[in-house]
């Protein structure tokens, strides 16, 4: 059974990203875009790292069991969220980086297309061509979230994206801000499209968890730039999860914070939704 199950996996093709819906009812779009370590063979050709190499790297840069969070949040919550949830790693492309020179971290190698470790090493070479990429995955996933956003708007008059991430408990060499303070789960927010009213729904939300943060080791939302800056019924926050809080790291199994955050995250999306 099991040897079937692995070849099925294997012909099967891989989906960018999926849309699970929720309640019709619900502005709430949880995003997920980290939690992967697919990557399809072709991309995989133009990765420099041999294969030990790379699986230590998707160790450090995935955010493991972070769309296991998301997904046990939306069964708890009192109304169920939506979930965009990227299925392919970010190290084929990170939909949440700008593409072009206004993303910061394009200066690290690690713009929409990474052509850096996290510890500054080579992942492609610095003269790759990111437009294929861009093209064949970055462009749907954006105009498919903003479908999603545009969903949400349309069906409640407002759209709330919860970004959920992890990171880990030490600095790694490719944070630009990583000298400030890591608390178990740090609030990234936007002068824009983060109400306080959002920010202290998750301080009271992810109060029973170790203590929250703001915009410490990362800041900022994720905003299709569609609505990015124009439209404030467009709420936005990130939710950054300390790994130790949950997992044993790098890339170990999850553990009883698990569950403790799901229920968090679940209240959190029951105070910002209807």
């Amino acid at each position: 059974m099991t040897h079937h199950a692995t070849d099925d996996a294997l012909e099967r093709p891989v989906t960018s990203f999926d849309l699970l819906p929720g309640d019709p009812d619900s502005p709430v779009l949880l995003h997920v875009p980290h939690s992967a370590r697919a990557i399809p063979e072709d991309v995989r050709a133009g990765i420099v790292l041999d294969e030990r190499e790379l699986q230590r790297e998707l160790d450090r840069i995935t955010d493991a069991h972070t769309a296991e969070i998301a997904e046990r949040a939306a069964a708890l919550a009192g109304v169920r969220p939506w979930r965009f949830v990227n299925r392919l790693s970010r190290l084929v492309v990170d939909p949440e980086r700008f593409p072009d020179e206004r993303e910061e971290m394009a200066a690290a190698g690690m713009g929409a297309v990474y052509t850096r470790t996290t510890h500054r090493g080579v992942l492609r070479p610095a003269d790759t061509d990111p437009e294929p990429l861009l093209a064949r995955y970055f462009r749907p996933y954006a105009a498919a979230m903003t479908r999603a956003v545009a969903g949400r708007l349309t069906a409640t008059g407002r759209a709330v994206i919860i970004d959920v991430h992890s990171y880990p408990a030490e600095p790694l060499p490719y944070e630009l801000h990583g000298a400030g303070p890591r608390p178990p789960v740090c609030l990234g927010t936007d002068p824009f499209h983060t109400p306080p009213e959002l920010t202290a729904a998750a301080r009271t939300a992810f109060a029973g968890c170790g203590g929250t943060g703001l915009d410490s080791p990362f800041a900022g939302t994720y905003v299709p730039l569609d609505f990015y800056g124009t439209d404030a019924r467009v709420g936005a926050l990130m939710v950054e999860i300390r790994r130790d809080t949950y997992m044993t790291e790098p890339s170990g199994p999850p553990g009883p914070g698990l569950n403790r955050l799901a229920t968090a995250l679940a209240s959190l999306v029951d105070l910002a939704g209807p």
